[in-house]
């Protein structure tokens, strides 16, 4: 999912999946097909255990929170530093070698240390498999540990991803909840290591607003399906409860505010509009004719509402326009304002509106002739003038159809 929001480019699906297949397979060639982590037997037990891991929905999405909060604010915190952009991730790396020691410290066990400084996969693998009876602790601090070095080190402008990480998080963070739910609920969390799996998906999609994909690829990373309707529980609620903060910053909130379609939505938010619209029978129309001096021209321009006129012959076809800073440009030699006329300023190579364009095809016209207004004509071949429209009336009308509120149904 690429936006903040539920919003999903359906189109691009298929073309996704070919990719995917394709890309899946060639790496599968040299790297093997063995999934990245060996898991014990585990199932679904039925609808009961929805509440517990209705309960690890909420803790995923309260330690996404906790994590995109801390990682933006070591972020602005780093970025305010006088200190040179080339000495900052030095000083991260610093920090973190700190973090480091004072967990060697506390843990005492160099494996425990290097799940917080290093991938620390191992750490959701021992979780997964081996005994991890009172280590609800350990597991915590590995996860927050995570959250703190991350923090640290890419905030400061280092090198380095936040999906591993976040696998991480969430997956001992995940599994720390399942053990304490094991102790009180035996019979409904019978295996804490699917909290483990489960947590790495429902924190990753409460952090980076992608319930979807993740689902599917730590299930591909586990090499288990059986966990599958679970996830997609924990998933979508921990998306819902998440706020929206995201890990990725540039990550917009749907189709509307993205670069990649700002052209298409501009269409499709004007083409029910036409430009007849903007015309009123009351409507009069300042124009020119071609041997208007250029104190006329001047004086026109000064009563109209637009910085452009058109200039049309005596049947009040168009010829073309006469805009405001090409008649500036001729007063600047006041020995040759007597022999200027309207037809000497007139652009005629201009195309006019039609009171049928839509606006999404005026706005194209207008980008088209470099123009802030266009005169509009009854049809291309007459060219008759029946009035003008401004180039900031489409752009207003468009803000009040992307802002107006639903109409209930």
């Amino acid at each position: 999912m690429l936006y903040r929001s539920p919003e999903f480019e359906s189109e691009v699906i298929i073309p996704a999946g070919i990719a995917s297949v394709i890309s899946y397979s060639v790496f599968g060639m040299f790297a093997g097909w063995q999934p990245l982590f060996t898991i014990p037997a585990l199932a679904f037990g039925g609808p009961a255990q929805l509440g517990p891991y209705l309960l690890l929905a909420l803790f995923m999405a309260l330690l996404a929170m906790l994590y995109t909060r801390f990682f933006y604010g070591c972020k602005r915190t780093f970025d305010r530093l006088p200190v040179s952009r080339r000495f900052r991730p030095a000083l991260g790396a610093f920090l973190t070698g700190l973090v480091g020691l004072l967990l060697y410290l506390l843990l005492g066990r160099q494996q425990n240390v290097l799940a917080v400084l290093a991938f620390g996969y191992s750490a959701i693998q021992r979780a997964m498999t081996d005994d991890t009876s009172g280590s609800v602790l350990l597991l915590l601090t590995i996860a927050l540990g995570k959250i703190l070095t991350t923090s640290l080190t890419i905030g400061s402008g280092g090198s380095g991803g936040v999906f591993g990480p976040s696998m991480v998080i969430g997956g001992c963070g995940g599994g720390a909840l399942g053990l304490m739910l094991h102790r009180l609920w035996p019979a409904l969390v019978p295996h804490p290591a699917g909290f483990v799996i489960v947590g790495m998906a429902g924190f990753f999609a409460a952090a980076a607003k992608t319930p979807f994909s993740t689902l599917v690829i730590v299930s591909e990373m586990t090499g288990g399906y059986s966990l599958l309707l679970p996830s997609l529980w924990v998933c979508t609620l921990s998306f819902i409860l998440s706020d929206e903060q995201s890990l990725y910053s540039s990550q917009v909130e749907g189709r509307s505010r993205s670069p990649a379609h700002q052209g298409s939505y501009v269409r499709e938010v004007l083409a029910g509009v036409r430009v007849h619209e903007f015309l009123s029978s009351q409507q009069t129309t300042t124009v020119l004719h071609p041997g208007d001096s250029l104190d006329t021209v001047v004086n026109r321009l000064d009563a109209a509402p637009y910085a452009i006129l058109p200039v049309v012959d005596a049947g009040k076809r168009l010829l073309g326009v006469v805009s405001l800073e090409e008649v500036h440009l001729a007063s600047v030699e006041p020995a040759l304002k007597p022999l200027i006329l309207a037809e000497d300023l007139m652009r005629t190579d201009i195309r006019p509106l039609t009171a049928d364009d839509t606006l999404d095809h005026a706005l194209e016209l207008f980008v088209e002739n470099d123009l802030l207004a266009l005169p509009v004509v009854d049809d291309l071949r007459q060219r008759h003038v029946v009035g003008m429209v401004r180039r900031h009336e489409i752009a207003a009308v468009y803000v009040r159809r992307v802002h107006a509120p639903a109409t209930p149904d």
